[in-house]
């Protein structure tokens, strides 16, 4: 079970002490978190096989030591204009459902190691698609993070179809 589904907040509920671990990245101005369980790697950005159109933030496919891995950029999935490809922008390959992903980001940060209590839930507002995904805000030092549930932000039509063919 990931780490973000344990997180669950309602009025007046105290969050638990467990520790959460994350890694973080940066897309456009913003920094997100995402549970590091899902992390199989970090790689530097190469082109890619294009085989959509990049609907839903579907780059294309990667090989990555010889299997076929689809690419997302989530500044695109994200609504973040203008993703710059340059010598920071990573791949973070993650294994979500017994499938490898790749997702680019403009650069990670680091790793981090939350409190339970460092989570606030999300406020009841309507922002965005951004927020659509997000599980919490945390505040580290003078930094603002909002975490992500990935599974959810990667749930896209054709995904699977593409990871199928792909195979």
């Amino acid at each position: 079970m990931s780490k973000l589904k344990e997180i669950s907040f309602g009025p007046g509920d105290k969050p638990s002490a467990v520790p959460l671990e994350y890694i973080t990245f940066a897309l456009g101005d913003e920094e997100y978190g995402i549970d590091i369980q899902a992390v199989q790697e970090l790689r530097g950005y190469a082109a890619v096989t294009r085989v959509s159109e990049g609907r839903e933030g579907i780059h294309g496919v990667a090989n990555l030591r010889g299997i076929i891995v689809p690419i997302i950029d989530l500044r695109i999935r994200l609504n973040i204009n203008n993703p710059v490809y340059d010598r920071f922008t990573v791949v973070v390959v993650l294994e979500l459902n017994n499938r490898s992903v790749g997702v680019v980001v403009d650069r990670v940060s680091d790793v981090i190691r939350l409190q339970a209590e460092q989570v606030t839930s999300m406020p009841e507002m309507d922002v965005g698609l951004e927020l659509d995904y997000a599980v919490g805000f945390a505040a580290v030092d003078q930094r603002m993070l909002i975490l992500l549930d990935i599974k959810n932000l990667l749930d896209i039509p054709g995904l699977d179809l593409l990871t199928k063919l792909v195979a």
